[in-house]
């Protein structure tokens, strides 16, 4: 890893989507980078990218955030590295739902959405403690207030997680926040076969999602929600009976299944 007195942040899941946007305005402000996915191809393509364009180091990773294995890796590199920011970005969906999938897959998936967040944040706090500075950003999901199957719970057991965390951290100067993005136009749908559901103006950027988030977490926010429709849905959900949630999770998840397909993003 470079020496470099450049700030620096470690992106899981940067090979694509949310997790390449974030590499890519990081890289703008001049962080060098540590980018973590398993597509090798794609995270050395995104590294020389950004290198040539704002001059920082990217180094790369390849890791699987499924596997027991990937996850102490990635947390060792934490360790023996100086990251000034984290950011826990990795995550696919399943088109089966609780009762068809295979239980290792839904093993492996909450491994990456919840198991990963926590194993990798613990291995930052140390460092970032004694630097006297950090953050920390989970990348949750507003299906956490939601019942949709194991993605929901997964990623309420990451938002939970990191609220948590910033409890105990609140007289610290090492930030922690969880981002609820609702529908975000990456290929997270189109890995799983899936249609896009809703009109076009529910879908937000990649770029609106990055820059509110990052916005957030600097003004030490504790959950950042990006788009002001899915703040009041946030807060309607806080509201409204549990069981219309409950009713509402079911409705979407069956149409969701309908769609063909479901395969691991990278």
């Amino acid at each position: 890893m470079s020496k470099s007195p450049r700030p620096r942040a470690l992106v899981t899941g940067a090979s694509a989507g949310l997790g390449r946007g974030y590499a890519r305005a990081l890289a703008a402000e001049h962080y060098d980078l540590v980018l973590v996915a398993r597509a090798e191809d794609r995270l050395r393509e995104l590294a020389a990218q950004l290198s040539t364009a704002h001059g920082i180091s990217a180094d790369v990773v390849v890791a699987d955030l499924a596997t027991e294995a990937g996850i102490a890796a990635v947390a060792e590199v934490i360790r023996s590295t100086r990251i000034d920011v984290l950011i826990g970005n990795a995550g696919y969906g399943l088109k089966e739902g609780l009762l068809d999938s295979d239980p290792e897959a839904l093993a492996a998936q909450d491994r990456v959405l919840s198991t990963a967040v926590r194993e990798l944040a613990l291995a930052a706090v140390p460092g970032m403690r004694a630097r006297g500075r950090g953050g920390i950003i989970t990348v949750s999901s507003l299906a956490a207030v939601t019942t949709m199957g194991q993605y929901a719970a997964s990623k309420a057991a990451a938002l939970v997680f990191t609220e948590a965390l910033a409890g105990e951290l609140r007289d610290e100067p090492v930030t922690v926040t969880a981002v609820l993005p609702g529908f975000v136009r990456t290929e997270f749908h189109d890995r799983l076969g899936a249609r896009r559901p809703g009109p076009g103006w529910m879908w937000l950027d990649i770029d609106e999602v990055v820059d509110v988030s990052l916005r957030d977490a600097r003004a030490g926010k504790v959950v950042s929600i990006p788009g002001i429709h899915y703040r009041l849905a946030a807060n309607a959900a806080r509201l409204v009976p549990r069981r219309l949630i409950r009713w509402g999770s079911a409705g979407f998840a069956f149409d969701r299944q309908r769609g063909e397909g479901g395969a691991r993003g990278a």
